[in-house]
């Protein structure tokens, strides 16, 4: 029985499935956390991410009653954007900035104000905010010149995980595409934007990774890493990916699907097989882990609003649920624009969160329901963002990631929808993807037709229920603007 390691470096965790190469079926799981975050500052040492690694793999080697040893190929996803800086020794410069640290955000400015929108979407699929690897770099220039004096090698996480395992300095397309100097629809990293905006001191042709195809290996596992992991040395591993890219492959998300993220980001994603250029910067165009496209709307508040609001409440997330599906959908209730920690989409890092229409009627039930509908208003201005980017969503509508285990959550999709929403059987869908890739590059196999193989069975269904949620989406987007133009 052939067995293949999925490896989700998440920002809260990481994730190891364990699977039968031959079937998909799970033998395994182990997870261990990450750091804390707290943006606008938002870092973690790479070192603990590899740390987690071990521990997670171990952990679900245990829970399979397999040894290491037994594994035959692995891959990784993780957390997209970010920035790790290597010296010529292969060392970590600094702490890796990640994705929602926001500390950048002046830099995404200047860099937007420098080249232009318009022109930034038509080289690399998306427009320059403080999550991107560009904007990270040119804070480093800003900040740190000493550091990016030394800077011969950046990396994004999963890049990183793959280099400690393999010694390889590669990426594949998905990751590759988000960090704003890569044309995806071009097979190319525009190194050029690096030096125009960047910096000119820097060898950037020398320091991107290689790009690797959906399948392609990455390498082999060290001899001395295999050591200290307990594999077998030799051990093929994946080109690995963006988690969200890898999601999409482990859901069996197929063209036409729309899928709602709901986890420490927001995320709403859909498949395309041509490349999207939004010039309104809402979607960003990036490719996705099978050869094509994946155009994708990020928010950056999202389940931590729920846990935000459970703990002003005294109540557990659960409760928080229970609450809000007790609650009348007909009865007046607040509007929330959850902007707790600034946000990504749309691009306001300085924002706070603005709350309107309480009353003394208002009810503990109409508080929790709009603290749901809050995430999810975010969320659906993101697909209809993709929608006017010309990506047709008139297939299956699925939820993915922690918050979609929450009813709550999933029911009040539906409804602001007026669509079914469906869930799969596929909790760690990042993992299971990265199982996915492991799999077709053990046996040689396309990606898509592993993908098809494996699409995991449906789980639930959600089906809308009356009320008005026209109306209440547009007082959510009136009050909205008003916290746009009051951060302007």
């Amino acid at each position: 029985m052939p067995l293949v390691a999925g490896i989700d470096s998440s920002t809260q965790s990481c994730t190891v499935e364990l699977r039968d190469a031959d079937d998909g079926a799970l033998l395994g799981t182990g997870r261990a956390p990450h750091p804390v975050t707290h943006p606008p500052l938002s870092e973690q040492d790479p070192a603990a991410w590899w740390h987690a690694l071990a521990t997670a793999l171990a952990l679900a080697c245990r829970d399979a009653g397999v040894r290491p040893g037994s594994i035959d190929a692995v891959s990784v996803t993780a957390q997209c954007h970010g920035l790790v800086a290597l010296d010529a020794a292969g060392q970590v410069l600094r702490p890796a900035k990640l994705w929602n640290d926001t500390t950048s955000a002046p830099q995404a400015a200047g860099l937007v104000a420098r080249y232009g929108a318009r022109n930034w979407v038509r080289a690399t699929g998306l427009t320059p905010t403080a999550a991107l690897t560009v904007t990270k770099l040119a804070w480093l220039a800003e900040h740190e010149p000493g550091n990016l004096r030394r800077l011969t090698t950046v990396l994004v996480p999963h890049d990183w995980l793959t280099y400690r395992l393999t010694g390889e300095r590669v990426t594949d397309r998905s990751d590759a595409s988000g960090t704003g100097y890569y044309a995806a629809f071009e097979n190319r990293w525009r190194t050029d934007l690096l030096t125009e905006l960047v910096s000119p001191d820097v060898d950037w042709d020398a320091a991107v990774p290689r790009v690797l195809g959906p399948a392609e290996p990455a390498g082999r596992v060290l001899p001395e890493v295999a050591a200290e992991l307990g594999l077998r040395p030799g051990v093929l591993v994946g080109p690995g990916g963006g988690d969200q890219h890898l999601g999409a492959v482990g859901l069996g998300l197929r063209t036409g699907d729309v899928a709602y993220s709901l986890g420490t980001s927001g995320v709403v994603l859909s498949v395309s097989a041509d490349p999207v250029f939004d010039s309104t910067g809402w979607v960003d165009g990036v490719a996705d882990a099978t050869g094509g496209y994946l155009p994708l709307v990020c928010t950056l508040n999202s389940t931590k609003v729920t846990d935000t609001f459970a703990r002003l409440l005294g109540v557990d997330v659960g409760t928080l649920g229970h609450l809000a599906l007790a609650a009348d959908p007909a009865q007046a209730r607040p509007t929330l624009v959850a902007y707790l920690d600034g946000e990504r989409s749309p691009d306001l890092p300085k924002a706070q969160g603005v709350m309107a229409g309480l009353t003394t009627a208002s009810t503990r039930e109409g508080l929790a329901l709009s603290v749901f509908e809050s995430v999810i208003f975010g969320l659906v201005r993101g697909h209809q963002a993709i929608d006017a980017a010309g990506v047709p969503t008139p297939g299956e509508v699925v939820a993915v990631g922690g918050g979609a285990r929450s009813l709550a959550y999933r029911q009040v999709l539906a409804d602001v929808l007026g669509r079914p929403v469906i869930t799969r059987d596929a909790p760690e869908a990042s993992a299971r993807g990265a199982c996915v890739q492991g799999t077709a590059v053990l046996s040689g196999s396309d990606i898509k037709d592993v993908r098809d193989a494996w699409r995991p069975p449906l789980a639930a269904t959600v089906t809308p229920r009356p009320g008005d949620s026209a109306a209440l989406m547009e007082r959510y987007l009136l009050l909205a603007e008003q916290v746009r133009a009051d951060s302007g």
